[in-house]
């Protein structure tokens, strides 16, 4: 008796701590804000491939696949077009769908990805683009950039030449969606597959004036995700399709050599996932910390969950489960005020959510963390 009282208080406590943290808890689920469905658009199949960033003044963007006639890939639709929506109230609020990338029927963009670079104040959006009428299955990639938060965005630039070698132009190769980041020298980095010969990272010396590939395959990898550790080691955090787990790539000496090895305890059914740095001591916070989020499954996309490296992506925390059904990629960003704002394919690709999540509320309130003006 004693100890179903334990448990009985201990939920209680929990749904009132939630409450007073704005995370709604409803049957041991999330009141998640839907950003994006198919009863929004008349005629849209389905939207895929969430990203979100938080923009230099604060707000949030999110990006995605609106995909048209059907909910198939690049290769297998004619119109795909990215859109976006935004956020000036750390997700409270959201703009309605606006459309950044749009070609004639028959070319397709897909794929979104988002680098901030916080020196200038760019948003940089890449993505995948096909002719399916005239160049079926060569892939290019582009960039648009922005430099008022996301209003508005820029002719695109193709950057293929610049990021991919010249026979790899039938491979099929793709920018990773998601996002990029800016290492603590400025630098620009993100991550692209080409399936003939591996996983690569292209970056810019010049706030994006220019890109190059970093010419060094990373084996094994798929859709990855780069994060700067603290001593300025690169880590790259990779899907791997069939083995039920993530695999870890490091380099200390900016991609030239990489170490690469499974971790066994990143569970993971070959799908694209996030991670990001929460905070780090050298920018005055009290502790290390990255984030990590995936479908925490072996063989299924299901199971959103969030977890925590207090050591530099040497250990992982159990992790608390944001949602249990069918959910699949998923993109994380830190809000203006500190919290932790996650978009992810929700019920078989039928819902791309947003929800806002604490520290205190991933920690079962262990870990408080309060952002201070100077970060």
């Amino acid at each position: 008796m004693k100890t179903l009282l334990t448990i009985l208080f201990s939920w209680i406590s929990l749904i009132a701590y939630s409450q007073n943290n704005n995370v709604i808890i409803k049957n041991e689920a999330f009141n998640f804000k839907a950003l994006f469905n198919t009863s929004m658009q008349p005629g849209v199949s389905c939207y895929r491939i969430p990203a979100i960033i938080t923009a230099p003044n604060g707000d949030l963007v999110a990006a995605i696949d609106e995909r048209v006639p059907s909910c198939g890939d690049l290769k297998l639709s004619k119109d795909i077009n990215i859109v976006i929506r935004r956020s000036a109230d750390n997700g409270e609020s959201w703009s309605k769908i606006e459309t950044v990338v749009d070609y004639p029927f028959g070319k397709s963009a897909s794929d979104p990805s988002m680098i901030v670079d916080k020196v200038t104040g760019t948003i940089f959006l890449f993505y995948n683009f096909m002719d399916i009428d005239n160049e079926k299955d060569v892939y290019y990639l582009k960039v648009t950039k922005s430099i008022d938060n996301g209003k508005t965005w820029s002719s695109p630039v193709d950057i293929t030449s610049q990021i991919t070698k010249p026979e790899w132009h039938n491979d099929f190769k793709f920018i990773t969606s998601g996002r990029g980041i800016q290492t603590t020298n400025g630098k620009l980095l993100h991550t692209l597959v080409d399936l003939k010969s591996g996983l690569h990272l292209f970056g810019s010396d010049n706030h994006g004036e220019n890109w190059y590939l970093i010419d060094t395959p990373i084996i094994p990898g798929d859709e990855s995700k780069i994060i700067e550790l603290s001593d300025g080691t690169w880590m790259v955090n990779s899907r791997v399709n069939g083995k039920g787990h993530r695999f870890v790539h490091t380099s200390t000496d900016e991609g030239a050599t990489w170490i690469s090895k499974p971790d066994f305890t990143l569970i993971d059914p070959g799908c694209n996932a996030s991670i990001i740095r929460y905070t780090a001591i050298e920018d005055g916070a009290d502790k290390n910390r990255i984030l990590f989020s995936n479908a925490k499954t072996k063989d299924e996309r299901s199971n959103m969950t969030i977890r925590i490296s207090y050591d530099e992506g040497k250990s992982w925390t159990d992790g608390k489960t944001i949602y249990t059904g069918s959910s699949a990629y998923s993109s994380m960003s830190i809000l203006s005020n500190g919290d932790i704002g996650l978009f992810f394919e929700k019920d078989n690709y039928q819902e791309n959510v947003f929800v806002r999540l604490t520290l205190e509320w991933l920690t079962d309130g262990n870990d408080h963390y309060k952002k201070t003006q100077s970060e």
